[in-house]
């Protein structure tokens, strides 16, 4: 049975997170290595374009991956972005947007996986901005759940190669520290950044 994930929660919180931006931060840096803030926020506006059409099966082989420019960043971005969270998570209410195959920046998944990377991405990112902005940020269990098992899952043997240019090398994280920090070690991240441990 097709596990249906809700795309709400964490496209709400990175909304509510946009807000918070000022101008000034736009230059400001991310966990991402050598992407700013407003890099970050091109990045948002080309993954949720692509997760939205993934849902509806509106891509191809051909469809480019998301950028994350801070020069190409749409200057109407405070409105696009926020409509296009609203439509990715609409687009993902859909059953039928978890059956079969489709496709994403040019990778072809089984839908339910592309749902699942979608939440990994929206609550990545939207933890990498919160730090980036000096914002508090918040996952709901089963979003971090799904984050959790996708980057886990990316961490073991043999997944090295899949692993290149979408996470760092793996951030030891205690065991017993809670599930969200776990999973950003998992994913090249330090959960104490910018600070360090």
């Amino acid at each position: 049975m097709t596990t249906m994930l809700d795309l709400e929660p964490p496209a709400s919180e990175v909304k509510r997170l946009l807000a918070g931006i000022t101008d000034e931060q736009l230059s400001a840096p991310t966990p991402c290595e050598s992407t700013p803030v407003a890099g970050l926020l091109d990045h948002f506006i080309g993954l949720t374009g692509a997760f939205r059409d993934a849902a509806k099966k509106a891509t191809g082989p051909d469809s480019p991956p998301a950028s994350a420019s801070a020069a190409e960043l749409d200057p109407e971005w405070r409105t696009v972005l926020p409509q296009r969270l609203d439509e990715l998570a609409a687009a993902w209410k859909d059953p039928a947007a978890w059956d079969g195959m489709t496709w994403a920046g040019g990778v072809k998944l089984p839908a339910e996986v592309m749902g699942g990377v979608a939440v990994d991405e929206l609550v990545l990112h939207g933890w990498d901005l919160a730090r980036a902005t000096g914002q508090s940020f918040s996952a709901d269990p089963a979003s971090t759940q799904a984050c959790f098992e996708f980057t886990s899952a990316m961490s073991k043997p043999g997944e090295e190669a899949a692993r290149e240019g979408l996470f760092g090398p793996v951030v030891e994280v205690a065991d017993d520290a809670p599930m969200l920090d776990r999973a950003l070690g998992f994913s090249g991240r330090d959960p104490a950044w910018p600070g360090g441990r």
